[in-house]
């Protein structure tokens, strides 16, 4: 074994350390029975979300993380607009990387977050302070060193928002963690917590499994010592279809459009033979055997949900949508109803991604947002 697995030990020891009961000599240890403790109040202001991109993180070019980016990208209007529409709440992407220590000035942003939040507040919403940073800043967490930084980060950040209301304002502690050792993770995960915990006592964190908070990685971990905690997890399956056309990603992704849902293996044939991709083809047809319809979305997200009622914990989901460019607009609204209706189905809060990006319930012309009908009503909520 290397350093990084004698460093890697002490996280480890945190995360096991709190979720098996003492073993007697010679047994094997059991999970200790956990109970929540997240007030049905917060919970309630979870249930119907939109996350606010390319705001205070996703800003392209990175010079342009200014105050007059902050004012004017996400305007009043966009948040009377959402309220309107009957979200409860927005999750918004915060980029640590402008205001990490050497990296930048904090004044002017946080100015700007605060003002950001209060606007959020006094329009009855909730809002999630998601820790979303660019890949390259979560590949450093592989040093135990760049781990202690960000730990101090997040107590410092915690601290200044520690006044936000505990009723409606929550922590995630990062978005999407991209670690391959979800042991590691897990140790990282909670050594953020307590650090979060140490300086904002009260409020509610919101955690997550590695590998890009996938549903399947959620139910691999154990739950952290913390009792104040919301899990959660990204609902994107499956990525063939709700990536379709993407720039990012799996490379054969660029090559798929038209794609419908639910899945047949008539259609997803004609798909795939505009694939030149020979590995991207048999994806295409596989599509079609795995049967991706409400009954396979059901089945998915009701695995959360046991795992979530089998440890008495809270859930949601965060993060979910279909990118618009390259699907069927009628296949795109069946796919986000069908997802919809399976998380409350399941009691479970959902936030979808985003507000007016590339996966928007709006468009923006002009500054000028318009809501899409079809989005709208695929999430059950109302045309302002």
């Amino acid at each position: 074994m290397g350093n990084r697995a004698v460093h890697l030990l002490p996280l480890c020891l945190l995360v096991f350390a709190s979720t098996f009961a003492p073993a007697q000599s010679g047994a094997r240890p059991s999970i200790a029975p956990t109970l929540f403790s997240v007030p049905a109040s917060r919970l309630a202001h979870l249930r119907h979300g939109i996350n606010a991109s390319e705001w205070f993180a996703q800003v392209v070019p990175p010079a342009t993380y200014n105050k007059e980016h902050y004012s004017t990208h996400t305007t009043e209007k966009d948040i009377a607009l959402i309220a309107s529409m009957g979200f409860d709440h927005v999750r918004l992407s915060v980029n640590p990387q402008p205001i990490f220590p050497g990296w930048g000035s904090r004044d002017e942003y946080f100015a700007s977050l605060d003002a950001a939040v209060k606007m959020i507040l006094d329009h009855g919403l909730a809002v999630v302070i998601d820790i979303h940073p660019d890949g390259d800043f979560k590949a450093r967490l592989h040093d135990d060193g760049f781990v202690e930084e960000f730990t101090n980060f997040w107590r410092m950040l915690a601290a200044h928002c520690s006044g936000w209301d505990q009723e409606r304002v929550f922590f995630e502690i990062l978005n999407e963690p991209e670690a391959s050792d979800r042991y590691r993770w897990f140790g990282i995960q909670a050594k953020l917590a307590a650090a979060i915990r140490e300086s904002a006592p009260h409020h509610t964190i919101i955690a997550a499994g590695a590998r890009w908070s996938a549903d399947d990685e959620l139910i691999f971990m154990e739950p952290l010592a913390d009792t104040n905690v919301i899990y959660n997890f990204h609902f994107y399956e499956p990525h063939i279809f709700t990536h379709q056309g993407a720039t990012w990603g799996s490379p054969y992704w660029i090559w798929v459009k038209g794609l419908p849902y639910p899945s047949t293996a008539e259609s997803s044939g004609r798909v795939a033979a505009d694939v030149p991709d020979e590995l991207g083809k048999l994806w295409v047809r596989r599509y079609a055997s795995d049967h991706w319809d409400a009954e396979r979305i059901e089945s998915e997200v009701s695995e959360v949900a046991e795992w979530a009622a089998r440890r008495h914990l809270a859930v949601t989901c965060n993060e979910f949508g279909v990118y618009r460019k390259y699907a069927n607009a009628a296949d795109r609204e069946r796919w986000i109803t069908d997802v919809r209706m399976a998380m409350e189905r399941h009691g479970i809060g959902w936030t979808m991604w985003d507000y007016a990006g590339s996966f928007g319930v709006v468009t923006k012309t002009n500054g000028v947002a318009t809501p899409d009908p079809a989005t709208v009503r695929a999430l059950g909520l109302k045309m302002p």
